[in-house]
């Protein structure tokens, strides 16, 4: 990120329920207001194929959810917990998990947009703070039980200490954490509660992209294109230095910008304005934005080298292309084809528990630690060959131990995610489907 918060993906809390689809079409949108979009339409040089005279109609098409999209969020999720453990930069360009994430949020607050807006706000919302909550009481009972007080803080002071804990409830704005708690030689390191709570900057973000979806929207069907480009120009000010922002608000208003094209770009993918463009212009133009986005990079190198999160002009237009060209070959998959449907459980209960992985992941991988040092006490690794070899395999054994870490949290609170959708608490809502008898079916039914 832009700001020293830890970064990666940031889910969608409780995404659309299976049974409804992504992508509809402006055009064929009843609800919506306007024609569509003026801009060039893909040649044909046949009529479009209709039903012969006498022949049956086609079946209607199931509706469901798009699992395209569900397996773009469970890479990106995967992805960002690789990231957090290795730290490799690198993989802010292979595959920018905060742009596609905030990309797929916006395509599907679009199309909730169909109904009333206060109420789609208030749904979101709480959808977000529950699992928020939870995870709020566990970081914030550790922290003052290594001592921290906020109203002595010095990176906050006095009462703005106590104020700011409001953003563990609504995340309005950035909540206050001790940068060192407890001890070096404590069961986790003194800089945990930073790696704890930096995700914390995701739902801040979130929760402002909600709020301003009504007029984006209404915005992006008047003008699609400017509203579109706008965040990259917004980004071009406040990314580079040329107008800086301070403190936190500067924080909040480059998170804008730098992901808001993206966010907009969900609008696009939902309206049908992406489908109304041939592929190869479409493509032609993201690859160059992408482009640009390197070249920019390669000029203003960060503390770690290429990784994108510190450069965010480089960001914003990397995962801007990046996003056009995912959404562009979007196939609109109803179930998992091929050898993917192996991971068919995996993605749904991934999906299901998006925010749940998101909010905890940062505090299991420290958890292994002091799990992993335990193994040095063993009676088989007193020879300097075994802790020679645990030692170089540290960051694997880490790898390791994280996942199972992250099933367990999911079934310790994972269940608050179906609590803040209304929907009954499931411990591991991985899709299968149990029959009235209480055995478990042979088929995986995609339930959200």
């Amino acid at each position: 990120m832009t700001h020293g918060y830890t970064t990666g993906t940031g889910p969608e809390p409780a995404g659309a329920p299976y049974g409804t689809s992504y992508g509809t079409p402006y055009a064929a949108d009843p609800n919506a207001a306007g024609t569509p979009y003026a801009v060039p339409q893909q040649r044909t040089t046949e009529p479009p194929a209709g039903p012969a005279a006498g022949a049956a109609p086609a079946p209607a098409r199931k509706p469901g959810r798009d699992r395209y999209l569900d397996l773009l969020r469970s890479i990106a999720l995967v992805r960002v917990v690789v990231y957090h453990l290795f730290g490799w930069a690198w993989l802010t360009v292979l595959f920018p998990s905060m742009g596609v994430m905030f990309a797929l949020a916006g395509s599907l607050m679009a199309r909730s947009l169909k109904r009333p807006a206060l109420s789609v706000i208030r749904g979101r919302v709480r959808r977000l703070l529950p699992p928020m909550w939870a995870f709020a009481v566990v970081v914030l009972a550790m922290m003052f039980a290594n001592g921290w007080n906020p109203t002595e803080d010095p990176d906050h002071g006095d009462t703005w200490g106590l104020i700011g804990l409001f953003n563990y409830l609504v995340p309005i704005g950035a909540p206050p954490y001790p940068w060192h708690v407890g001890s070096q030689s404590g069961l986790l390191e003194d800089t945990w509660a930073v790696q704890a709570a930096g995700p914390l900057w995701y739902l801040r973000a979130y929760l402002w992209f909600v709020i301003a979806s009504p007029l984006l929207l209404w915005l992006f069907r008047k003008a699609p294109w400017p509203t579109l480009l706008a965040p990259l120009g917004l980004t071009a000010i406040v990314g580079t230095g040329l107008v800086k922002i301070p403190g936190e608000t500067g924080n909040a208003v480059t998170d804008f910008a730098v992901y808001g094209g993206c966010w907009v770009l969900g609008f696009a993918h939902h309206e049908g304005l992406l489908k109304q463009i041939p592929r190869y212009v479409s493509v032609s133009c993201a690859a160059l934005v992408m482009a640009f986005g390197l070249w920019w990079a390669s000029n203003h190198l960060g503390p770690d080298g290429w990784d994108l999160n510190d450069i965010p002009l480089a960001q914003a237009t990397w995962s801007f292309g990046f996003v056009v060209i995912l959404l562009q070959y979007s196939p609109s998959w109803q179930e998992l084809p091929g050898r993917l449907a192996r991971w068919d459980k995996l993605v749904t209960l991934s999906n299901n528990r998006a925010v749940t992985i998101y909010l905890w992941h940062n505090l299991l991988i420290m958890a292994t630690v002091p799990i992993i040092d335990l193994a040095y006490k063993l009676p088989f690794m007193q020879s300097e060959r075994a802790v020679g070899a645990l030692d170089g395999a540290y960051t694997i054994w880490m790898f390791a131990l994280v996942w199972p870490l992250i099933g367990l949290m999911v079934l310790a609170v994972g269940w608050v995610e179906d609590l803040a959708a209304k929907r009954r608490p499931r411990l591991w809502p991985n899709g299968t489907k149990r029959p009235a008898g209480g055995r478990t079916g042979p088929r995986a039914a995609h339930r959200g």
